[in-house]
């Protein structure tokens, strides 16, 4: 049985499991009948595409409390979304700027608080862990809005739960740092062959 999981390791893999739905929703986004991903629906942000760009958005924010300077916007949502190829590269860079974030970030470091503005004026302080947990929270909210969406295309969003990715991607990567704690579920059986 596997020892006891350190925060660092659950936000490190919570981080990269963050990377992995995202990239399955924009993959079922981008495969749409032309039009679908920007038509109109009755949601916070209009569309899909619209709502994708917000999670986006927040992140970028977060992103820059992280490394203590002004993110620039004064809405949490740009007034017009950029063409959802666009998007999806900033997603991935950013995806990517949040895994090698987390993984050069210390357990002690977690604990640092770090004080911002948010986007409305009012004064914030969340730890590193905080922040980390809230983007990786954030987007699966609103991943879940865009399956709602997709299934009034209709369309199927495939499943990008965490037990999902735990079964499927994380439990086959070997840690860097030999750290196993990560096996938080079993493995399946025909995993086992290769153990």
């Amino acid at each position: 049985m596997a020892g006891p999981c350190s925060a660092g390791a659950t936000v490190r893999m919570l981080i990269r499991y963050k990377a992995w739905a995202n990239a399955s929703t924009f993959r079922a986004v981008m495969s749409l009948p032309e039009g679908e991903a920007e038509r109109a629906r009755p949601t916070r942000f209009g569309n899909i595409v619209h709502t994708l760009n917000h999670a986006y958005v927040i992140d970028d924010i977060f992103r820059a409390h992280l490394e203590g300077r002004p993110h620039g916007y004064e809405a949490r949502n740009t007034p017009h979304p950029p063409p959802l190829t666009a998007l999806w590269q900033s997603v991935q860079a950013m995806d990517r700027w949040y895994v090698a974030y987390a993984e050069r970030l210390g357990d002690h470091s977690l604990g640092e608080t770090v004080r911002f503005e948010f986007v409305g004026g009012e004064a914030g302080a969340m730890t590193r862990e905080a922040i980390l947990l809230h983007v990786v929270n954030h987007g699966t909210y609103h991943r879940g809005f865009v399956g709602d969406m997709l299934y009034q295309v209709p369309a199927a969003l495939p499943a990008n739960d965490l037990p999902v990715f735990l079964r499927d991607v994380f439990s086959l990567e070997e840690p860097a740092d030999g750290e196993h704690a990560h096996r938080i579920l079993p493995l399946r059986r025909d995993q086992l062959h290769d153990r």
